[in-house]
């Protein structure tokens, strides 16, 4: 039995190698994330492979979540990727409350520490509103979906220490923090800034040639 693992261990160890330094650097490095649902649109849609630097945050053991040292914080409009203990899976959001912030939102009007979130209207169809919303000068893209849901409104309400509030750019079809609860900073893995590709499900899976290394804001 040693001899054959010997052998196999010869006759292959460059690609074996090769798989371990690769499972390595996923673990702990940087990954890249398949987005199965459409909680984030629009700025991250279904089918998009993510790319996540999992050095934003910590450095971490390989294949645990020991943190060797911490290197920052999760700031207000980061996307950001996080193992869910309630949701038993790893999701992708936007951090819109930090710890001690108080929020509040009223019918998808967001207000943080009492100071209200601007909102510009980008486009209007029957069923949905894109709108640019500025988080005391943090401008990004969410889509609102008519009529409102339980999910529009909520608060106010204290973010805890050491703990972060998230929300899906896609609000009234996301579960987030509104879902979840808050979310310990033990849990983020990691800041999404980069789609690299992108594959229509509804298109026999062809590559959407708008979204390479698109950037996301």
């Amino acid at each position: 039995m040693k001899s054959w693992i010997m052998k196999l261990w010869k006759e292959n160890k460059s690609i074996l190698i090769f798989v371990l330094l690769m499972v390595c650097f996923r673990s702990a490095l940087a990954d890249w994330n398949t987005v199965p649902t459409g909680s984030m649109k629009p700025t991250i849609i279904e089918g998009d492979r993510v790319w996540v630097n999992k050095l934003a945050y910590d450095i971490r053991i390989p294949f645990t979540d020991i943190s060797l040292m911490r290197i920052s914080n999760p700031e207000r409009g980061d996307i950001v990727t996080f193992d869910s203990g309630p949701a038993d899976a790893t999701l992708i959001k936007r951090v819109i409350g930090l710890p001690g912030d108080i929020l509040e939102m009223n019918n998808n009007f967001l207000y943080i520490n009492g100071k209200p979130a601007t909102y510009k209207i980008k486009k209007h169809d029957i069923n949905s509103t894109l709108v640019e919303e500025d988080l005391n000068g943090f401008k990004h893209m969410i889509k609102i979906s008519v009529p409102s849901t339980r999910l529009s409104s909520f608060g106010p309400l204290k973010v805890p220490e050491n703990k972060y509030f998230v929300l899906g750019d896609n609000r009234n079809n996301s579960a987030d923090s509104r879902v979840y609860g808050f979310i310990p900073r033990h849990e983020f893995r990691g800041r999404s800034q980069l789609v690299i590709m992108s594959l229509n499900y509804e298109n026999f899976y062809f590559p959407r040639t708008t979204r390479f290394f698109k950037e996301l804001l």
